[in-house]
């Protein structure tokens, strides 16, 4: 399973990995979110020990969402040494994600 991020956690949990991050800006009402989180969850099994990927509920963590642009979700950003090196805004296949990480390891 993702982790699940909070505002509380964000930047000890993102900003300050020393691993690529993966983080999947959702909502429990969003349709197209719930298509994404599985994908999530999977990716987050794949890369234990070599990434972290996590998930922030938007409608309960506004601060980072509103902080990075997240105007439609599903968004997954993915961080590198804090800075934002990827973004995905929608439905993409796992590969697109995994990708991404691969490319930073």
């Amino acid at each position: 399973m993702a982790l699940a991020i909070t505002d509380a956690t964000f930047d000890e949990v993102v900003l300050k990995s020393d691993k690529p991050v993966v983080v999947d800006f959702w909502a429990a009402w969003c349709g197209p979110c719930r298509m994404v989180g599985p994908v999530i969850d999977e990716i987050s099994s794949e890369y234990e020990g070599k990434a972290v990927v996590g998930k922030v509920d938007v409608d309960a963590n506004q601060e980072f969402a509103a902080k990075y642009g997240v105007r439609n979700i599903p968004t997954v950003l993915v961080f590198q040494n804090g800075e934002v090196v990827g973004r995905q805004v929608g439905v993409a296949p796992k590969k697109t994600y995994t990708d991404a990480i691969d490319a930073l390891l």
